[in-house]
């Protein structure tokens, strides 16, 4: 930050401070990231397909921390939503923001997804099952209305200039693949039959509604990337967003796979195969595109980027691969992806923690208040 702009952003923040509602203002559904980064950190811990002294109980700190952070920001949001908006109707209006609705219901759909596999212990067994079932079925409406929404407002109402296409694009479809990828949990708390069948068959059709749509988007982003008009540097980490349809529907079809022994086993070993035949080489594709996105980012850092909330994009994406080879470690038995997954967790553990500690940071000083 320059001695210029440092002066002229101390009166913004004691105004605000008197007025606590506008602390709010600028609080953008970009903040959910934070929420999944957390989430996923829990979630990956207990995906592992290793038995480490302390990790359930981390993993368990690290759900319960990323509830009270989703509980926090949906009552600040709240706030912001009720008090500004205009604000509010100006991110659905700004391709930029709009794109990070997205954000929210992943973040729902992590958050109690990790209640059901590490809260019983905490809140019970009957409440856990609950909470998850409440933040799925929300979760779910939510990335849908969103994967039609937003595609609907860039075509009608957003002003596009050819050869604009980033990553972030990617978050508002990829939100029903989160979906389709934890709602098979579900699978065995329902009625035998219809139930189970027209859940997974469900998932099943929301794989391949984000999987479709983002093939759809990745030929433009990759045109930006390669010989587009270069994106502002803050946005580098964004490209790690790619990962995050990779790695979550390799963990989708694993899951389905697995739940289809309980839903429909006249298919449940042609999904275990597809399983294998489709997660193995998306996992591949998944692990170069890791390559050139981190060798990006250490360049980016290299020249000084500075920190953004779009770092969070470091967490949520790492952890989809983190699920993702644990569940083909699982399936397959090789000690390979085994030891991939507990790469990748520990370099997501590492990204959580540079986030965490900066986003914390930024948030305490009010600099993160305040519009970019």
């Amino acid at each position: 930050m320059s001695s210029t702009t440092a002066p002229a952003r101390g009166p913004v923040l004691l105004g605000a401070l008197d007025r606590p509602a506008d602390l709010f203002r600028h609080l953008g559904p970009n903040w959910y990231a934070a929420v999944m980064g957390t989430s996923i950190v829990a979630n990956g811990a207990n995906a592992l397909p290793v038995s480490v002294p302390g990790l359930h109980s981390f993993a368990v700190t690290v759900w319960a921390m990323s509830l009270g952070m989703l509980v926090a920001l949906m009552a600040a949001r709240a706030v912001h939503l009720v008090r500004h908006r205009d604000v509010a109707r100006a991110h659905l209006d700004d391709t930029a923001t709009a794109v990070f609705y997205g954000c929210p219901p992943m973040a729902l759909l992590a958050v109690g997804y990790g209640t059901l596999v590490l809260g019983p212990g905490v809140i019970g067994s009957r409440p856990a099952l609950v909470l998850d079932a409440v933040l799925w079925g929300l979760g779910t409406s939510y990335a849908v209305v969103v994967a039609v929404g937003v595609p609907y407002l860039m075509i009608t109402r957003h002003r596009l200039e050819p050869g604009s296409a980033d990553p972030t694009w990617l978050l508002p479809v990829v939100a029903p693949m989160v979906a389709a990828a934890l709602g098979p949990a579900l699978v065995p708390h329902l009625p035998d039959g219809q139930a189970r069948a027209t859940l997974l068959y469900g998932c099943y059709g929301m794989f391949g509604a984000s999987l479709l749509a983002t093939l759809v988007l990745l030929p433009g982003i990759w045109s930006r990337l390669a010989g587009g008009r270069p994106s502002p540097v803050r946005l580098t980490p964004a490209l790690f967003l790619v990962l995050g349809p990779l790695g979550q529907s390799t963990t989708a079809v694993a899951q389905i796979a697995d739940a289809a022994r309980q839903a429909m086993p006249e298919y449940a070993a042609a999904t275990r195969a597809f399983a294998v035949l489709y997660g193995a080489p998306v996992m591949g594709f998944a692990l170069l595109w890791l390559a050139l996105a981190a060798t990006a980012n250490a360049r980016a850092l290299r020249g000084g980027m500075p920190f953004a909330m779009t770092w969070w994009a470091f967490t949520f994406p790492v952890g989809t691969c983190v699920t993702g080879a644990s569940s083909l470690a699982l399936i397959t038995g090789l000690d390979a992806l085994t030891d991939l997954a507990v790469i990748l967790y520990l370099l997501l553990v590492t990204a959580w923690a540079v986030a965490g500690f900066h986003t914390a940071r930024g948030a305490l000083s009010g600099r993160l208040f305040l519009p970019a």
